[in-house]
C-alpha cells in the first residue's frame, strides 16, 4: 500500500513558517507532483515525508497509521535525490545491492533481485561498470534501481532530472512514467519544470511560498486554475495578463488571462491591432511576441507562420477560452461564456486609449 496523508502540517524555521498548516491525501498508486516556483516548500514537504525533517506541527499517517516521529528507515519510503548519491568505489551491481545487503538478505534472493531491476531498468549490461564509467541518465537510472529493489510503498523523488541536459531530461521523463505504469506504485516527485509535472502527473500540488494554492489533475489545473498564480505557473508559455476594470456578472475583475493557444491572428480584423517583436521558430510551432498599446502579448501559431518582425497584426481571444480575476487574483466565473463579449469590448477600449 502507499496511502499518504497530510493533516494540518506545518514546518518552521527559527521562528519562520515556511510550510503552513496543510492537508493533502495521496492515494495509493497515484504519480503525484509537487510543483512551484524555487523557495516555495515543496523540497520541505517531501522531505518531511521521508522523515529527512522534522514536522513542526500536525501528522503524518502513512497506510492509516501515524509516521511522524517514525524514523526514515522505517517509513517503507525509498527516495531518489538529484544528486545521485552512488557509491564511486562500488559497481552498479553493488550500488544496487547495498540496501539489501544491510539487511542481511540471503546473497542469491539479493542478485535475482538485482537482476531483475537492473532488466528493467535497461542497466544489465553495466552492472559490472562503476559510476564513473556510465552517463547522467545511467547513473540516475542505479539510483532509481537502489530504490526500487527495496520494495517500497512509494517513491519520493526530488528533482531528479536536474542535472541532465534537456534530450536526457525528455528521456528520463518517459522512463520514469513508464516504471510508474509497470510497478503501480505510489510515486511523489518534485520538479519546478511544470512541464514536468504536466507530462507525468496523475494529481498536481501547486505550492507557493509555503501554501498549497491548488491540486488536480494537469488538465483541470490548464483548463480551470483557482487564481492568477496557477494560471501563469501552468502552462508553457506562459498566460497572458491584461489588465482591465470590468463587472462581469456582477463581479468586478481587474485582470484578464488569455494563453497564447488562445489567441488567433489576422491581417484585417481583430480585437487588437498590434506590431509583432521577436519571433520564435520551434518547427512545429512558432511563437510571436506581439506589442499592442500597454501590453506585450505571447501568441503560439503554425510554424509556417508567415508574419516577420515589424509585420502589423490583428489578435483576437477565443471566445470562452478567456479567464478572468479579481483583485486579489482569484478565478471570477472563468466557466461562463456571456461575459467574453464584454470583457474584450472593454480591452479594447484601454488599447485604443
Amino acid at each position: 500500500m502507499g496511502n499518504i496523508t497530510l493533516k494540518q502540517v506545518t514546518k518552521n524555521f527559527d521562528g519562520h513558517e515556511v510550510i503552513q498548516p496543510l492537508d493533502l491525501s495521496i492515494e495509493n498508486g497515484e504519480f503525484v507532483v509537487f510543483v512551484g516556483p524555487s523557495g516555495c516548500g515543496k523540497s520541505t514537504m517531501l522531505r518531511m515525508i521521508a522523515g529527512l525533517e522534522d514536522v513542526s506541527s500536525g501528522k503524518i499517517e502513512i497506510d492509516g497509521q501515524d509516521a511522524t516521529e517514525t524514523p526514515p528507515a522505517k517509513r517503507g519510503l525509498a527516495m531518489v535525490f538529484q544528486s545521485y548519491a552512488l557509491y564511486p568505489h562500488m559497481s552498479v551491481r553493488n550500488n544496487i545491492a547495498f540496501p539489501l545487503k544491510r539487511t542481511k538478505m540471503d546473497a542469491a534472493l539479493i542478485k535475482d533481485k538485482v537482476e531483475k531491476v537492473a532488466e528493467t531498468l535497461n542497466l544489465a549490461a553495466y552492472l559490472d561498470r562503476r559510476p564513473g564509467q556510465l552517463s547522467g541518465g545511467q547513473r540516475q537510472r542505479v539510483a532509481i534501481g537502489r530504490a526500487i529493489v527495496r520494495e517500497p510503498s512509494a517513491f519520493l523523488f526530488d528533482e531528479p532530472l536536474s542535472n541532465l541536459d534537456a534530450a536526457l531530461r525528455v528521456n528520463m521523463r518517459l522512463e520514469i512514467s513508464q516504471l510508474h505504469k509497470d510497478l503501480k506504485t505510489t510515486m511523489i516527485y518534485v520538479t519546478h519544470d511544470q512541464v514536468e509535472a504536466m507530462t507525468m502527473a496523475d494529481k498536481i500540488v501547486v505550492f507557493n511560498a509555503g501554501n498549497i494554492e491548488q491540486v488536480g489533475s494537469p488538465m483541470a489545473l490548464y483548463r480551470h486554475p483557482v487564481n492568477k498564480f496557477v494560471a501563469g505557473f501552468i502552462g508553457s508559455p506562459k498566460m497572458n495578463f491584461i489588465d482591465i476594470e470590468e463587472t462581469v456578472e456582477g463581479q468586478p475583475v481587474t485582470c484578464m488571462g488569455v494563453r497564447p493557444e488562445h489567441l488567433v491572428l489576422s491581417d484585417t480584423a481583430g480585437t487588437w491591432k498590434g506590431k509583432v517583436g521577436v519571433l520564435e521558430h520551434l518547427g512545429s510551432d512558432t511563437f510571436l511576441h506581439v506589442d499592442i498599446p500597454g501590453v506585450k502579448l505571447t501568441v503560439r501559431a503554425d510554424g509556417n507562420c508567415p508574419y516577420e518582425y515589424g509585420d502589423e497584426v490583428y489578435v483576437s481571444p477565443i471566445p470562452n477560452q478567456v479567464h478572468y480575476f479579481d483583485s486579489i487574483g482569484n478565478a471570477v466565473c472563468n466557466e461562463s461564456i456571456a461575459r467574453t463579449t464584454a470583457s474584450v469590448s472593454s480591452i479594447s477600449k484601454t488599447a485604443d486609449s
